[in-house]
């Protein structure tokens, strides 16, 4: 599980995933002073400490590296809420939680990704009383008494 990245290493690790190719310190640099005063040997340093924890590959060019991120900042989002998700003694109260602190559209982005990845149990042969029901949960979200799951979870 990745733990939070720091404030500094979020703004590099934010042009690094912007980006999308192999960058240089320098790169970063130039454009982290922009917003603030910043040392070339800090991002070196910052830069050097997320390779070390796994969180960019380098590769040398000459006498500097080239940083390229490993996974996505989606990727990253989405572990650090399995993680916390996962801490809970009550996984669907923190479910539930989260959900009402999302703003409507964050709430159309969690229907959109539900849809992306798709329901096992909609893969099945639908029946048409089983249609029926399936709109209904859709028109209703998701809020059809029939459709909670047994005691005990899965």
């Amino acid at each position: 599980m990745p733990r939070p990245l720091g404030e500094l290493e979020d703004a590099v690790m934010t042009r690094v995933w912007k980006w999308n190719r192999p960058v240089t310190v320098r790169e970063v640099l130039e454009d982290l002073q922009q917003e603030r005063s910043i040392a070339y040997t800090t991002v070196m340093t910052v830069l050097d400490n997320l390779h070390q924890k796994g969180w960019v590959r380098r590769e040398a060019e000459g006498r500097a590296y080239r940083y390229e991120a490993v996974s996505t900042r989606a990727a990253y989002a989405a572990a650090l809420m399995n993680e916390a998700w996962s801490q809970s003694d009550n996984p669907a109260a923190a479910l539930v939680a989260f959900f009402g602190m999302m703003s409507d559209e964050q709430r159309q982005a969690l229907r959109d990704a539900i849809r992306v990845v798709g329901d096992p149990e909609e893969s099945a042969e639908p029946t048409e009383e089983a249609g029926a029901t399936d709109s209904a949960e859709r028109d209703t979200g998701g809020e059809n008494p029939g459709s909670a799951p047994e005691a005990g979870g899965r």
